[in-house]
C-alpha cells in the first residue's frame, strides 16, 4: 500500500523506504549500515517475482528483528509491513512481519500524534483487522487504533458518492442497488493500483452480465488521468474526484483501497491494498458472485 497525503509521522515511510530523495532530505534520518542494507531490501521488494515476495519478507523481517532497538527498526518494521499486503504471499509470511512490527513497538514505544495513536500501531490494527494476523501486543495505543478502524468502517458504511466518469457520464453509488459494486481507488503514480488493473479488467469482463459494476476512482486532474487510461485502456468506468471529496468520504489514507457492495447496497468485503485476481473472487464471492 502506498500511504498518501501529508508526510506526517510515519505516513511517508514506503517513500522512504523506496528511496525518494525529497522525502529522504526532509527526513533528516541517519541510518545505520546494518539499517541502511535492510532500508534498501525493503525499497526493492517490488522488483522481486511475487513467488519470491513471501519468502524475502520472512527474510527481511528476520534481519530488521536482530537490530537493536529504536526508532529506525520501528520504521523499517512498519515499513515492511506496508509493502507486505501488496498481493498475497502468504499467511506464514504476513504473520512474521506483523509480529517484527508488534516487537519493535514493544521495545520502542511510539507516543501519540496530534492526540490519535502513532501510524505503526494503525498498521498493526489494520493487519489484525483485515489481514486476519494475530498480536499480542495490547494497550491504549492499540486500542485507540482498532477505535480509530471501527470509525473509518463506520464512514465508509455512510458513504455514498455521484462522479462522473472521463467520457462524462455520471455514476451515482446509490443508484446501483440490484448490482454487485466493486469500488476502487487508485491513481496513475502508483504501482500497486497499475499492477491489479489488468485483474480487475478480466473480472469486470467475466461477470458484467452478472450484474458486477467497477467504479475506480482517482483525484487526479483529468491531464494525468486520461493519458494513461488512453495508454492502458479498460472497460470498466474510470471516475474522476475533484478535490478528493470522495476520498475523503471513505477515510482513504493509503491507495489502493477496495470495497465490495453486495445488491442490497452493504459493503461485504474491503482490501485495504493491491489484491490478486483469487483475492478479487473471494471479494465478489462475499457478495454472492461467483
Amino acid at each position: 500500500m502506498i500511504k498518501r497525503g501529508p508526510l506526517v509521522g510515519m505516513l511517508g515511510v514506503v517513500a522512504l523506504l523506496s528511496g525518494s530523495a525529497a522525502w529522504a532530505q526532509q527526513s533528516k534520518i541517519v541510518w545505520t549500515p546494518q539499517e541502511d542494507t535492510i532500508r534498501k531490501q525493503i525499497g526493492l521488494l517490488r522488483s522481486v517475482p511475487d513467488s519470491f515476495r513471501g519468502r524475502e519478507n520472512k527474510k527481511i523481517a528476520a534481519e530488521i528483528r536482530k537490530l537493536p532497538a529504536g526508532i529506525n527498526k520501528v520504521r523499517l518494521a512498519d515499513g515492511l509491513a506496508g509493502f507486505s499486503t501488496e498481493g498475497y504471499f502468504g499467511q506464514d509470511a504476513l504473520q512474521e512481519v506483523a509480529d517484527t512490527l508488534a516487537a519493535a513497538l514493544t521495545e520502542t514505544p511510539q507516543p501519540d500524534e496530534k492526540g490519535e495513536p502513532a501510524e505503526p500501531y494503525v498498521e498493526l490494527a489494520t493487519l489484525v483487522q483485515y489481514e486476519h494476523v494475530t498480536t499480542t501486543l495490547t494497550g491504549p495505543q492499540m486500542d485507540a487504533a482498532k477505535k480509530s478502524l471501527e470509525a473509518d468502517d463506520a464512514a465508509r458504511r455512510a458513504a455514498d458518492f455521484t462522479l462522473q466518469d472521463v467520457n462524462g457520464k455520471t455514476w451515482a453509488l446509490k443508484d446501483l442497488k440490484g448490482k454487485v459494486v466493486l469500488v476502487n481507488f487508485w491513481a496513475t503514480w502508483c504501482p500497486p493500483c497499475r499492477k491489479e488493473m489488468p485483474d480487475l479488467n478480466g473480472l469486470y469482463k467475466t461477470f458484467e452480465k452478472k450484474g458486477l459494476v467497477v467504479l475506480s476512482i482517482s483525484d487526479e486532474n483529468p491531464e494525468k488521468v486520461l493519458p494513461y487510461v488512453k495508454e492502458h485502456p479498460v472497460e470498466y468506468p474510470i471516475l474522476l474526484d475533484p478535490g478528493d471529496v470522495t476520498e475523503k468520504a471513505y477515510h482513504i489514507e493509503g491507495i489502493p483501497k477496495s470495497f465490495v457492495y453486495d445488491r442490497d447496497g452493504k459493503i461485504v468485503a474491503q482490501a485495504i491494498d493491491m489484491r490478486t485476481k483469487k483475492q478479487f473472487l473471494d471479494m465478489l464471492a462475499a457478495a454472492g458472485l461467483k
